[in-house]
């Protein structure tokens, strides 16, 4: 077996459909673009379609295979019908990513019921629908599946201006740990990555210049990452042969943040 054939062995994707929740962003949308050079056929899904056919765009594009689904995360009946319409167009659903993420950043006693329950919403209920209802069909395939969460240096680390943030991440962190186990002998394996500092989105609006002077401070390699630098760790615990023995796992891609502790 050639070099090419045998990395092609563990780390392609071909002939699989894989689902990533949350492809709109741009953790999720540089996920998406990964699992398509490997060869999937990706589900772009989220709640704006502009965003999401621009995924599928570039996709396709790079000589990769995509669709955009619409799903409103908040709603089990929308995560529901995502898998349904997935079920429906290619029979077999073999990776799905839970990767949509709130936060609010606020000191802790100016934390509002309604924003607490909003990131928890769709930071964990979120990622404990989407896994509850594709490992429900993944566990009846002949091939099982893969799930992987998105938690965070936060899942384990106290962070200020992010307390309901934190909190929803490390409760992923032991919902990835929990359903792993509860499917560890019926085919279906789940993971987890953490990040580190990823400029995205939802934080953007607290990296002030004194915090990201902190946060280097704290990050060996003295840098943000790169969306496209969670692509590896995806393939690697997505994957059915390289990554074949990983369930149960909190991978984390964070520049040495964590490793750094006085």
């Amino acid at each position: 077996m050639s070099t090419t054939d045998y990395l092609s062995h563990l780390f392609s994707y071909e002939g699989q459909v894989v689902v990533v929740i949350g492809g709109t962003g741009v953790l999720g949308g540089a996920l998406c673009d990964g699992f398509g050079k490997a060869g999937g056929h990706v589900i772009v899904s989220g709640r704006s379609e502009e965003r999401g056919q621009e995924r599928v765009q570039a996709i396709q594009q790079a000589g990769g295979s995509a669709e955009f689904i619409a799903v409103d995360v908040f709603e089990r009946a929308s995560i529901e019908s995502l898998r349904d319409q997935v079920l429906a167009a290619h029979g077999q659903v073999d990776v799905v990513v839970n990767c949509a993420g709130m936060n609010a950043a606020v000191a802790y006693e100016e934390i509002s019921d309604d924003d607490w329950d909003w990131i928890m919403a769709g930071n964990l209920r979120s990622t404990q629908v989407g896994c509850q209802l594709f490992a429900a069909h993944m566990k009846t395939q002949e091939n099982g599946g893969s799930i992987l969460n998105i938690g965070s240096v936060t899942s384990h680390l106290p962070l200020s201006k992010v307390f309901a943030y934190s909190a929803s991440k490390a409760a992923v962190v032991n919902l990835t740990k929990n359903v792993a186990r509860e499917y560890a002998t019926q085919g279906v394996r789940v993971n987890a990555i953490c990040p580190g500092f990823f400029p995205a989105e939802q934080n953007r609006k607290i990296l002030a210049p004194e915090r990201v002077e902190k946060i280097m401070g704290q990050t060996p390699m003295d840098r943000f990452g790169e969306p496209e630098e969670l692509i590896g760790a995806a393939l690697l615990l997505c994957s059915r042969n390289a990554g074949s023995f990983i369930t149960g796992a909190d991978y984390y891609v964070d520049g040495g943040f964590t490793a750094n502790r006085f």
